[in-house]
C-alpha cells in the first residue's frame, strides 16, 4: 500500500492499493467472521477500511466489485442451518477523529438541503457478534448472526441459553418483530472462563469477543449454555407495524418488551455534546464491564433516516466513531511476498507474536517496495506497530537505535517466488505483478477461489484448501475445470486416459462416497447462474460485485456485454454513473485476452447465464430507464435524487445519448438539456421528476 497521501496518488497507483486492500481485508473477513480468530488487529483493520474509503471518494471511477466497501462479513461455514434476512444487516461506516465526526454530520446536513441541527443518538458500540432475534406474537421463533449480511446461520436454540435474552415479550408489541442488537461476554466472565480452561487444560480465548463469537456460533446449544454470554439490543429489522418515531422512543419500547438496552446511550443535539460524550466514553471504558470499540452516531428521527437512505452496505444516517490506535513494540523475524489473484506482489513481515489490545499480531503488511524503503524497514528490526480500533496491524516506525548488526535488508524481487516469471513495475504504479499470468499457480489458484466465492458461483464444498490440493494434483486448472469433474472422476473417461490416471475422488483422504456425491451435487447445481454473479466471477480487475450488478443492469445479457467489449466500447461504458476510463479500460483489455476468450467459451458450454431481470421493481416508472440530471435541484441534492432514481430501478448515467429516457433538469442546466432536447429525449422538471416517482 501506497504512503503518499491519497491527494497524490496516480490513478494506477490508487487502482493497485485498491486492489491489495480488497485481498487484504476478504482474508482478514474469512478469519474474523468464519474462524473467530482475526487476521488483522481492529487497528490494522480500520486503518484499511479508512483508506479504501479515501482513495474511492477521490477516484470513484476505480471501485472495485470486490471493495471492501460493497461487502459485509465473510461467507458462512457449513453445519449451520442458513437464513435469509428480510432487510440486510449492513455495517457502518467509520471515523476516527471529532473532525471527521463533524464532516459526518455536514454530509448528512448537505444530504438533507438543510442548515438545522439535527439530533444525534450516541450509543456505545459493544464488540461482540450481531445478531438477530424473529419474534412472532410476542414470542421468539427465530435467531440468526448477521453471516454476510444477506444470509445468516440459524443460532435459535443457541440464543435462548442467554440470561437476559427475552423469549417472549412484554407489553404492547407488533405482531412480527425482528429485534437486532450484539452478543458479548462479560470481562469477569471471559477471565473465569480462561481461568478454568486454563486449569483444564484446554486452549483459551484472546479476548472477549473472541470468546463470545465461539461460544454462540456452537453446534451443542449445550456449550453455549456454559459460557455465560450477555445482550445489548440496539435496532430492528422486519416490524408489521412501527409505532416509534426515533431512536430514543425505539429504546423506550425496547425496554417495555423486556429488552436490555445500555446505559450509556445518549442524545446529542449539537456537536459538542457528541464530542463530550465520547470523551466520557473513552474516560470510563476500562471500568466497564464488557468491552467497546468507540461511539457509533444515529440520526434520532426515523423519517430523516428514510430520506437519508443507504449506500451499498452502509447506511446515510449513522456512522461508527472508532477509539484511537492501540500501539506496541515488537520486531520482525521475516519478510515475505505474497502473490494475488491479479499477480500483485504483496510484501508480509512475520513478527514476535504481541498482545496489542487484547489480540495476539503475528504479522502486518509492508504494502510495496517503497514503503519498505521509505521507511526502511529490516529483518531482524524492532519496530512500534499499530492497531487503529482493534484488527492487520501497520508498522508506525522503525527503531534505529534498536537495530541490531546483523539485520538484512529486504531485496524485493523482479522475478515471482511462485512461478519463476518475470515481476514488472509499470510506470506510475506502486505494485510489482507477476507477468506469468494463468500460467501462475499462484494467479490461477486464487482467480478459481474467486470464481466459486461468495458473490460468485458459491460452491459448497469447494473451499481455499480444497481448490489448492485439487490445483495442485492437477484436478483443477481453470475456473471451466469445475463443472467437468465428474465427468472425469471415471476410468472411462477419454481425458483421464490421456492423462495416464483417473480422478476417484473416494480415493482421496478425508473423501467418501457421500462426500463426493455432495460435491457434484453442488456444482451441477450452480449450472445456471445470475449475470451479475457470472460477470463478477470471472475476476475482472476493478469490478466487484456492486460494478456487476450495474453492468448487468445496463447491458442486459452476457453476450451483449461481451460482444461491446470484444468490440473495445469504451463510450458505452464511461456513461454508466460509477464506471470510469480506468475502470473501462481493465474491462474491455480482459476481453482482448485469448486465454480468457478460452475459458469463457469453455464455461458457456457448461453453464447457462440468465438474463438479468430486477423483477423487485417492475412496477416503478423508472424501472429499466436511463436517467441523466443536470442542473441544481431544490426540493432535494442530487445525491439524494440520484439514489432515489436507482432505488427505484433506473439506471443513472452521467450523459445524454440516445440511448436516455428522461433527462432532469434543475436550475443553470447546461449542455446536458442542450443535447437532449436537440435529440427528442424528454425533459423533466424536478417538480416532473417528484410527481413521477411519487
Amino acid at each position: 500500500m501506497n504512503t503518499k497521501p491519497v491527494t497524490e496518488l496516480t490513478p494506477n497507483e490508487a487502482a493497485a492499493e485498491l486492489e491489495y486492500i480488497a485481498t487484504e481485508m476478504a482474508k482478514s473477513d474469512i478469519a474474523y467472521y468464519q474462524q473467530d480468530n482475526p487476521y488483522l488487529t481492529d487497528a490494522e483493520y480500520d486503518s484499511l477500511k479508512k483508506r479504501n474509503e479515501e482513495i474511492e471518494a477521490r477516484f470513484p471511477e476505480l471501485i472495485r466489485t470486490d471493495s471492501p466497501s460493497k461487502k459485509i462479513g465473510a461467507p458462512l461455514q457449513s453445519g449451520f442451518k442458513k437464513v435469509t434476512h428480510r432487510f440486510p444487516m449492513l455495517s457502518l461506516a467509520d471515523v476516527f477523529s471529532i473532525e471527521e465526526a463533524e464532516e459526518f454530520v455536514q454530509g448528512v446536513k448537505r444530504f438533507l438541503n438543510s442548515a438545522a441541527d439535527i439530533t444525534f443518538m450516541a450509543e456505545p458500540k459493544i464488540d461482540g457478534l450481531s445478531f438477530s432475534a424473529r419474534y412472532e406474537k410476542g414470542r421468539f421463533v427465530q435467531g440468526a448472526t448477521r453471516g454476510d449480511g444477506v444470509v445468516g446461520e440459524e443460532i435459535t436454540e443457541n440464543l435462548k441459553t442467554i440470561r437476559n435474552f427475552p423469549q417472549q415479550l412484554n407489553g404492547d408489541y407488533p405482531e412480527i418483530l425482528e429485534i437486532r442488537g450484539e452478543v458479548y461476554m462479560k470481562k469477569s466472565d471471559f477471565f473465569a472462563l480462561n481461568e478454568k480452561y486454563e486449569a483444564e487444560g484446554k486452549k483459551t480465548f484472546a479476548n472477549p469477543r473472541n470468546a463470545a463469537a465461539g461460544s454462540l456460533r456452537q453446534l451443542d446449544a449445550k456449550i453455549t449454555a456454559e459460557r455465560n454470554l450477555s445482550i445489548f439490543a440496539y435496532t430492528w429489522g422486519e416490524v408489521s407495524e412501527r409505532k416509534w418515531d426515533s431512536q430514543a422512543d425505539f429504546f423506550n419500547h425496547l425496554k417495555a418488551w423486556g429488552f436490555p438496552i445500555n446505559e450509556h446511550n445518549r442524545l446529542c443535539p449539537t456537536l459538542k455534546d457528541i464530542d463530550e460524550n465520547f470523551q466520557h466514553l473513552m474516560e470510563i471504558r476500562a471500568d466497564l464491564d464488557y468491552d467497546i470499540d468507540g461511539v457509533v452516531y444515529k440520526v434520532n428521527d426515523i423519517k430523516l433516516q428514510e430520506r437519508l437512505g443507504f449506500l451499498t452496505r452502509t447506511p446515510r444516517w449513522a456512522v461508527a466513531h472508532k477509539f484511537p490506535a492501540e500501539q506496541a513494540i515488537t520486531k520482525i523475524e521475516n519478510i515475505r511476498i505474497q502473490v494475488g489473484r491479479t499477480g500483485a506482489l504483496t510484501p508480509v513481515a512475520d513478527l514476535e507474536p504481541i498482545n496489542v489490545g487484547g489480540v495476539i499480531v503475528s504479522h502486518a503488511t509492508l504494502h510495496n517496495e517503497d514503503e519498505i524503503k521509505r521507511k526502511d524497514i529490516r529483518i531482524g528490526d524492532s519496530v512500534i506497530i499499530q492497531r487503529a480500533g482493534d484488527v492487520i496491524p501497520q508498522i508506525v516506525q522503525v527503531l534505529l537505535d534498536k537495530r541490531p548488526n546483523d539485520s538484512q535488508e529486504f531485496i524485493f524481487p523482479t522475478t515471482c517466488p511462485i512461478c519463476g516469471a518475470h515481476a514488472i513495475r509499470e510506470e506510475d504504479e506502486a505494485i510489482r505483478r507477476c507477468t506469468g499470468g494463468l500460467s501462475c499457480p499462484a494467479q490461477a489458484k486464487e482467480r478459481i477461489i474467486h470464481f466459486v466465492s461468495k458473490e460468485g458461483f458459491d460452491i459448497a464444498g469447494l473451499g481455499s484448501s480444497i481448490i489448492e490440493d485439487f490445483y495442485n494434483d492437477g484436478i483443477l486448472r481453470t475456473p471451466a475445470d469445475i463443472f467437468s469433474i465428474e465427468r472425469r472422476n471415471t476410468s472411462d473417461d477419454l481425458f483421464a486416459a490421456q492423462q495416464s490416471s483417473v480422478l476417484h475422488l473416494e480415493q482421496r483422504e478425508g473423501w467418501g462416497k457421500k462426500s463426493v456425491e455432495n460435491l457434484f451435487k453442488a456444482i451441477n447445481a450452480k449450472r445456471k447462474i445470475s449475470l451479475p454473479r457470472f460477470i463478477y466471477a470471472l475476476g475482472i480487475r476493478q469490478v466487484g460485485a456492486a460494478t456487476a450488478r450495474l453492468l448487468a443492469q445496463n447491458y442486459g445479457t452476457f453476450e451483449h456485454f461481451m460482444t461491446e467489449m470484444k468490440a473495445k466500447e469504451t463510450g458505452a461504458l464511461v456513461t454508466i454513473d460509477g464506471i470510469g476510463a480506468s475502470m473501462a479500460t481493465d474491462m474491455v483489455e480482459f476481453f482482448q485476452e485469448e486465454h480468457n476468450l478460452k475459458i469463457i467459451e469453455q464455461l458457456l458450454q457448461e453453464i447457462t447465464v440468465e438474463e438479468y431481470h430486477d423483477d423487485s421493481r417492475s412496477d416503478s416508472p423508472l424501472s429499466g430507464k436511463t436517467v441523466v440530471f443536470t442542473g441544481t435541484l431544490e426540493k432535494m441534492t442530487r445525491s439524494e435524487a440520484k439514489a432515489l432514481a436507482q432505488k427505484l430501478g433506473a439506471k443513472v448515467a452521467g450523459s445524454v445519448s440516445s440511448k436516455t429516457d428522461y433527462v432532469i433538469v434543475g436550475a443553470d442546466a447546461g449542455s446536458k438539456a442542450t443535447k437532449a432536447a436537440e435529440l427528442g429525449i424528454k425533459i423533466l422538471s424536478e417538480n416532473d421528476f417528484a410527481q413521477l416517482v411519487g
